[in-house]
């Protein structure tokens, strides 16, 4: 079982030597990452002691950056205090719940390059057996 922390606990916890975050009800130790932060350190330090969830899915992180997390991990937000928001997939395509004969959710370009796809084979064709 990890640590349990309170919010309370997070905030009191992070200062000048340490900086704690809580993400998804899980609590960061991000001091050593404040210098390797893509973001900078900023970003970080403006989050310390608090919930940085809605600021991280609105980001949008990619897959490896939300592996990463798991290398500062240092416990979780105690149960009564938990405010369960929901994770935000990474970058990337994300399985369709309500159709589980389709793998992925077409992204906002596909029937575009569907139809260009389309254009060049007719293209290729007509040059091939037309001239």
């Amino acid at each position: 079982m990890s640590k349990q922390f309170t919010y309370d606990e997070v905030s009191e916890s992070s200062d000048h030597t340490r900086t704690l975050i809580a993400v998804h009800d899980k609590v960061y130790d991000v001091t050593e990452f404040l210098n390797e932060h893509p973001g900078g350190e900023e970003v970080l330090l403006d989050h310390a002691g608090k919930d940085a969830t809605e600021d991280f899915n609105d980001v949008g992180h990619s897959s490896d950056a939300q592996d990463l997390m798991n290398k500062y991990l240092i416990g979780e937000i105690v149960e009564a205090e938990r405010r369960n928001l929901p994770k935000k997939q990474a970058f990337g395509y994300k399985p369709v719940d309500s159709k589980p004969d389709d793998k992925y959710v077409q992204g906002p370009g596909t029937p575009f390059l569907a139809l260009a796809g389309a254009v060049a084979i007719v293209a290729v064709l007509f040059f091939y057996y037309v001239l």
